[in-house]
């Protein structure tokens, strides 16, 4: 989620063309709704007993995300990015529910929580793709 954010703050500050307006403050609402389900999934665990590590590097490090385009892009290459990075993320949040079925059911409704979102933010992006 920690990667979802800063990509999508760096689509956010580079997105251009004729749909910026909504894209921009759209990117915005994703940025902050990655950091709500990064800090919800991170206070989970913590209070489970077990340490996060959010630095910088170990973010890149361990980054499932595809690599974000640098530079001023039209929105419609900024989304289709941003769409990637969702689906990656959605991967990662999916495999957890499924990890924690047998394990710990009110960590799976958080990743399950997380896993709604995610997929809400996905639909309204690639709205702005639909042709029809």
């Amino acid at each position: 989620m920690q990667a979802l954010a800063l990509n999508g703050k760096q689509a956010h500050w580079h997105v251009r063309g004729e749909n910026f307006i909504a894209v921009h403050k759209l990117l915005d609402k994703v940025v902050d709704h990655a950091r709500e389900y990064a800090d919800l999934a991170a206070e989970r665990t913590v209070a489970l007993g077990l340490p996060i590590d959010a630095r910088v590097e170990t973010i890149a490090a361990k980054n499932p995300l595809p690599p974000m385009k640098d530079g001023f892009q039209n929105y419609g290459q900024i989304i289709e990015q941003v769409v990637a990075d969702i689906d990656a993320a959605v991967k990662v949040v999916r495999d957890a529910v499924e990890g924690l079925d047998d394990i710990d059911l009110s960590s799976q409704d958080v990743a399950i929580e997380i896993e709604r979102g995610l997929v809400e933010d996905r639909w309204f992006l690639s709205a702005h793709l639909a042709t029809d």
